[in-house]
């Protein structure tokens, strides 16, 4: 099936000639030239991608992607704007944008980095538990327990096992777990992986000898049982 995007942009030669780029590729590229009728379009109909101009006129970028959030709306969203700067990357993607591409950009990278969220958004994971050895997740319940005892997590450590567990057996990257588990899509030059890390792998394996997370020297990490 071919993809399906929605641009949202109100410069029209801009939306012209992204959505003749697009449609070059195999793309179905819809557009909208305001924040509203970006909202509305992106309410009524299924997208793959939305690619969101962030300066926009009737309600801007930032303020569209906060109400699809809030509506329920999961579909993967680009943001373009002119500001570049990291605060206002990050600002974007904890208003639930997924990418923050600056301008100006080449329209290559652009397609790339559709393509990328297209595939992420994939078909859904239907797996509701995550087992490996005696360790268990329940999404549905939000709960985890490891040799049938409750472990208590914070939040943001669930959703780090979460995507462990759910790659399970494979090495992990640093990059993959800034862009999956904390929405990040550069590097903030932080040690906050190695923290969040140290603090689960304690949590989920005090009281045992079996260990299940392990440190990749030079790679990231991987969850599994060798047993």
């Amino acid at each position: 099936m071919r993809m399906k995007i929605l641009i949202v942009e109100d410069d029209l030669e801009a939306a012209a000639y992204l959505s003749k780029a697009f449609r070059e590729t195999g793309i179905v590229a819809d557009h909208a030239s305001d924040g509203e009728s970006g909202l509305f379009m992106a309410s009524e109909n299924s997208y793959d991608v939305l690619v969101v101009d962030r300066m926009l006129p009737r309600r801007d970028g930032i303020s569209l992607i906060t109400e699809l959030r809030a509506r329920g709306k999961d579909m993967p969203v680009l943001i373009l704007s002119a500001l570049g700067q990291v605060d206002d990357r990050v600002e974007g993607l904890r208003a639930g944008g997924d990418d923050y591409l600056p301008k100006p950009y080449a329209f290559s990278e652009l397609l790339a980095r559709v393509e990328v969220l297209g595939r992420r958004k994939g078909a859904p994971d239907k797996d509701m538990v995550y087992r490996v050895g005696d360790l268990e997740l329940d999404r549905l319940a939000h709960e985890v327990k490891r040799g049938g005892k409750e472990i208590l997590l914070q939040p943001r450590e669930f959703r780090l096992l979460e995507y462990l567990m759910k790659n399970a057996g494979q090495v992990v990257t640093r990059t993959m777990l800034l862009e999956n588990v904390w929405d990040y899509h550069f590097d903030p030059q932080t040690n906050v992986i190695d923290v969040h890390v140290s603090r689960l792998r304690s949590k989920i394996e005090r009281d045992t000898e079996r260990p299940l997370l392990k440190t990749v020297r030079g790679a990231g990490y991987m969850i599994k049982d060798e047993a």
